[in-house]
């Protein structure tokens, strides 16, 4: 017997819901013809399906993209990175406890304590033919965040190899969903032939036939929902293997729109925005946002930072502001509407000798016009780098605090996590470094606001 299972899969859609709506009737109603014909499917999500930049799942701290996916009937997902290091310990503990899905994560376990108990490292489907299929997860190796929040991570390509290889002789196809990335995806064929196919994730890479690498198939649908993967496996039964696997790409703006998108979306919207009306705090004044140079809100930010880190200076880009402070009462909507960040800040130790080097690099002028997509950035332009508490003069000399810097001594410069992963700042990667979890920009902001406008 020839029996063709289908896979329909997401990856990376950071609560962009624009063709939600369209893609999952499309998946449905496909679901249903292939039962009709007796070829059963399944429906797979690769991760950073949550977003906190988005209203809704800010305001529902991504329990309704839960719910999202329970109506959707997706059957296995694994977290990324938006799932496990942008919520606190206790709110990822908790968002899958009404999952209607499996959730597959290889490599992560409680730090301290028990697992919840949605947390499994694999699980085994069957089909109605009895073919065993083998599902392994994992997500990417950000092993300080992580530890920050009390979770243990470990190193996802072991992880996956080792329970691929004790799974092989048990299960007829053997699948991963990979938050790793493309490159991951490629070392991890090449080390384990074992897995039939890795659905990837986490790098936005776009593969609309797949790619073959050591005989694993590799797929990537870009990302924010502008995709759904379609893989289609021919199991032999006779023969006991795999005689053909087939990926191909929806491309979901092209399918028929469905009536009652926009209000769906505006729901949405509607949703997230009441459940965070409720005011925090008042200001006196209004702070006005400058992208290219300094503002009020950025003065007012640097105070806030430098007192809830104790560091010596700091720095953070202009483009982080997408909206200034409004006088009166200022609620939670608000705040998210000017900081939509899932960004933390962090403390760099550095030798005043490499502090006067990141000044120097920070006046960079390409950078402020730079279009910046990713690291956790939400906002439109990069705008200029800031700094405060640290400066060079006329002399080059570097200042620190107002005084002249010993070039030698140890200085804690606070600054964004998205300068830390080495694009900007490579001395950052190496450099001594403590993140602030789970606090984002705007949980920073706001507690500062609470402390001096009362």
């Amino acid at each position: 017997m020839l029996e063709t299972i289908h896979f329909y899969h997401t990856n990376d859609i950071h609560s962009h819901f624009e063709y939600w709506l369209r893609s999952q009737y499309f998946i449905r109603n496909e679901r249903l013809a292939y039962a009709e014909k007796g070829e059963p499917s399944f429906l797979f999500d690769v991760g950073d399906h949550l977003d906190r930049s988005n209203i809704y799942t800010e305001a529902t701290l991504g329990l309704g993209n839960v719910k999202l996916l329970n109506e959707a009937q997706y059957d296995v997902v694994t977290i990324g990175n938006n799932e496990g290091i942008t919520l606190d310990f206790d709110e990822l503990y908790h968002l899958y406890d009404d999952a209607r899905f499996e959730v597959v994560v290889a490599n992560l376990k409680a730090a301290n304590g028990e697992n919840p108990k949605w947390l499994k490292p694999y699980t085994i489907l069957r089909t109605k033919y009895g073919t065993k299929i083998g599902v392994i997860g994992a997500t990417a190796f950000y092993e300080l965040f992580y530890k920050e929040l009390q979770w243990e991570i470990t190193e996802p390509r072991k992880a996956i190899i080792s329970i691929a290889k004790e799974l092989r002789g048990e299960v007829d196809i053997l699948l991963c969903l990979s938050h790793l990335g493309i490159t991951e995806d490629e070392m991890l064929a090449q080390e384990c032939p074992e897995l039939d196919v890795i659905f990837g994730a986490h790098t936005h890479h776009f593969l609309e036939e797949g790619k073959m690498v050591n005989g694993v198939l590799l797929t990537g649908c870009g990302k924010f929902g502008a995709y759904t993967g379609h893989l289609v496996i021919q199991y032999d039964h006779e023969r006991r293997k795999i005689v053909h696997k087939e990926e191909m790409v929806i491309d979901n703006a092209l399918l028929p729109e469905i009536e009652g998108e926009l209000e769906f979306l505006e729901q949405l919207s509607h949703t997230g925005k009441e459940l965070m009306s409720e005011p925090l705090f008042q200001s006196a004044k209004s702070y006005n946002k400058e992208w290219f140079h300094h503002s009020q809100i950025s003065r007012l930010f640097a105070k806030a930072v430098l007192e809830h880190t104790g560091a010596d200076c700091a720095m953070f880009n202009a483009g982080i502001f997408l909206d200034g402070l409004k006088k009166g009462n200022v609620s939670k909507y608000d705040i998210h509407r000017i900081l939509p960040h899932p960004i933390n800040l962090c403390v760099v130790e550095l030798t005043g000798r490499q502090l006067k080097e990141v000044y120097l690099q920070a006046k960079n002028e390409e950078w402020s016009q730079l279009e910046l997509r990713g690291l956790g950035f939400r906002g439109l332009v990069f705008g200029k780098i800031l700094t405060y508490e640290f400066s060079v003069n006329k002399n080059r000399e570097l200042i620190v605090k107002g005084e002249v810097s010993d070039l030698n001594k140890t200085y804690q410069l606070a600054t964004l996590d998205m300068f830390t992963f080495g694009y900007f700042f490579p001395n950052f990667k190496y450099a001594k470094k403590k993140y602030y979890l789970p606090y984002f920009l705007r949980d920073v902001l706001v507690e500062y606001c609470k402390r001096h406008f009362s």
